[in-house]
């Protein structure tokens, strides 16, 4: 599960140039009146962007555009693979929880591998826009960015697609499942 960003060869690059831009034009309903020429540009122009991409991709998160902040002049790409990526699972929501774990620690925590990917956790609201797209997590779950009102009392909120519609729930920060993951999104 190895999450770290790395420096990408020139054909890698090119290869993973290639494979975005199939991907954003197969999925045109996510980002409606957005030119992938543009978008192009703003990877080149930021290759540690392109690198937490890559880190997404090859966790299982198949990214993709799903909006543009006019304000910042930012691409939002999020994991949009139908189940939460299946290379970034089966680990507790922190550092915190993780350590607190006596018995059968996971690897990692979701945040210590979204900081090493240089990407961000999805919060409720993101979450939810997502699933706006698409339907994803129907057999799986996601953890998702939780309010530290609720980490002080131990939990952390995940989410998931069931039943034709979106669910936000509750667990201990330091559960862990072999159906639960975590989504990101990174900004370009």
């Amino acid at each position: 599960m190895d999450a770290k960003k790395r420096k990408l060869s020139t054909d890698e690059k090119a290869e993973f140039l290639v494979l975005l831009e199939k991907r954003f034009e197969k999925h045109m309903e996510r980002h409606k009146d957005l030119k992938w020429e543009e978008i192009l540009r703003k990877l080149e122009k930021n290759p540690e962007k392109l690198e937490s991409l890559h880190a997404m991709e090859r966790t299982g998160g198949e990214p993709d555009v799903v909006y543009y902040d006019h304000e910042k002049d930012q691409y939002a790409f999020m994991d949009c693979v139908e189940e939460t990526p299946a290379g970034r699972r089966s680990i507790c929501y922190d550092e915190e929880a993780l350590e607190k774990r006596k018995k059968n620690k996971p690897e990692t925590s979701v945040e210590n591998m979204a900081m090493e990917m240089g990407v961000t956790l999805l919060d409720e609201e993101a979450y939810r826009q997502l699933q706006s797209l698409g339907e994803f997590d129907r057999k799986t779950s996601s953890w998702i960015r939780t309010p530290e009102s609720v980490r002080k009392l131990g939990g952390a909120l995940f989410g998931d697609r069931r039943y034709g519609r979106v669910f936000i729930y509750h667990n201990g920060a330091d559960s862990y499942y072999g159906a639960r993951g975590f989504r990101g999104i990174l900004m370009v």
